[in-house]
């Protein structure tokens, strides 16, 4: 028998055992919600939170950093870097492109268009020499054999030159495969007009001007589509090499307006006038940009010299020489013809041959005009003033030459075109050799102002490159030695 215990608290009364919860059958029907019977829902369990990426995480502590003084001085150092370094990039990569592309001019894109100009001139020669040399009959003189040869020889090595220096598949290449397979042609048809004039046969004057026909409509706008293209070549180089490096320029006065602003910061915060790493970085972003924007100027002006004083005049007087070769050519080509080839000029049937010699002429005096006001000394001004003089004389002798033809005396027009002395030939002679004097001068200067400009931009890239290093180590570390404060 048990007894309450004192204090009259009751006995605790025992639990009554609980039943587990029976699942219910399958396929049982259960009872609505609310009636007798029917089991409470399961609660569902609480989702996750959505796991926050690493950008997210990054930021909140770059926010939480940017509270305190330390965390602030971390950004700022990390900023400068950052900016002193894109500015060493932006200014090695733009430089690199410019000196590159005036490298080219110099050594590539100039010389191409040079060749490409001497490929004409020498396949314009070559048809005058192989007219001239027809003209004194069947024993052609040795000089004018020996020059129509040198010529053909002249070209045909220009062409492998400008081959392999051509990009494969260009428009450039082929107009050169196009002039490789015209020039045997042409070639050939000069050798049987040899032959046949040799032998005394008229067919020969038919061959010559079948032989000139191909040169001046198929061989020589080839050249001279050849020579066009090789300019444009040299006009994008120039394009290229001289325009301001805009990205760079403003990238380093923004890294200087960045560093003044730190050690402005600096000081106003702790009252101490210089950070030493911030002074080095700031010299040395200054010492770059300077580098930078009078470099650059050095090299453009190089390089706009070259251009104004050696490639303009360069053009000038490759045309001129090829309107005198033109002039040349069909000069002679009007006593080989014999007037079998006319045209209508104004109501007028003139000589075909003495119209393009009119019109060549044109083309030369008006080229040695505009080559004498390019010329910016006397070496430069000299030859061209005598090219004049002898342009002049030509064009007098062959007035005369032409009332001896018109009057019956071809003879006597022979003898004023090819003769020993005081014939034409002597003119042409003589503009031909002080063009070529002048031509040598002005690729002189296109060459010393070209090279003045390249060398101008030598080292920049490297220079800026490692400058920028040494400027973003000097700002790390003068950030650092402040940060050393709170420690």
């Amino acid at each position: 028998m048990t007894y309450p215990p004192k204090g009259g608290a009751a006995p605790p009364a025992q639990a009554r055992p609980t039943m587990p919860a029976v699942p219910p059958q399958a396929g049982a029907v259960q009872p609505p919600p609310g009636q007798p019977g029917a089991q409470a829902p399961r609660p569902l369990p609480d989702a996750a939170p959505p796991r926050r990426t690493a950008w997210a995480e990054g930021v909140d502590r770059l926010r939480a950093g940017a509270t305190t003084e330390p965390g602030r001085l971390r950004i700022i150092g990390a900023l400068l870097a950052l900016l002193v370094v894109a500015f060493g990039a932006v200014t090695a990569w733009q430089m690199t492109d410019r000196s590159a592309a005036a490298d080219d001019v110099l050594h590539n894109s100039q010389p191409l268009s040079s060749d490409a100009a001497d490929i004409y001139r020498s396949l314009a020669d070559a048809n005058t020499a192989a007219s001239s040399g027809f003209l004194a009959g069947g024993q052609e003189p040795a000089a004018d054999r020996k020059r129509y040869e040198a010529d053909i020889k002249t070209a045909a090595e220009k062409l492998v030159t400008a081959a392999a220096n051509s990009e494969p598949g260009s428009p450039s290449a082929a107009t050169i495969s196009r002039l490789n397979t015209l020039l045997p042609e042409y070639k050939g048809l000069v050798e049987r007009a040899r032959a046949n004039n040799r032998q005394g046969f008229p067919l020969g004057g038919a061959y010559l001007r079948y032989a000139n026909e191909k040169m001046q409509q198929e061989m020589l706008p080839a050249a001279e589509d050849l020579y066009t293209k090789e300019n444009q070549r040299l006009r994008s180089d120039y394009s290229d090499a001289t325009p301001y490096p805009w990205a760079a320029i403003g990238l380093g006065v923004l890294v200087l307006a960045a560093l003044v602003w730190a050690q402005r910061r600096h000081y106003r915060r702790t009252n101490r006038v210089l950070n030493q790493g911030l002074v080095a970085a700031t010299a040395t972003a200054t010492v770059v940009l300077l580098w930078l924007v009078v470099g650059h100027s050095v090299a453009r002006a190089g390089l706009d010299a070259s251009y104004d004083h050696g490639v303009r005049s360069l053009n000038v007087l490759h045309d001129a020489q090829i309107a005198s070769l033109k002039a040349r050519g069909n000069e002679n080509l009007t006593l080989v013809s014999r007037g079998a080839e006319t045209v209508e000029v104004k109501g007028v049937v003139e000589d075909k041959f003495d119209v393009a010699f009119n019109a060549s002429m044109q083309d030369l005096t008006a080229g040695l005009a505009k080559a004498a006001s390019l010329a910016d000394d006397q070496a430069g001004a000299q030859p061209v003033k005598t090219a004049t003089g002898n342009m002049k004389v030509w064009k007098s002798r062959h007035t005369e030459a032409r009332k001896a033809d018109d009057s019956g005396d071809y003879q006597g027009a022979l003898d004023k075109i090819i003769g020993a002395k005081g014939a034409t030939g002597e003119c042409f002679d003589g503009v031909d050799t002080n063009l070529a004097t002048a031509l040598t001068h002005e690729q002189l200067e296109f060459k010393r102002s070209a090279g003045d400009g390249r060398d101008a931009m030598t080292g920049l890239p490297v220079g800026a490159a490692v400058l920028a290093v040494l400027g973003a180590a000097g700002a790390v570390l003068g950030i650092g030695r402040r940060l050393s404060e709170y420690r």
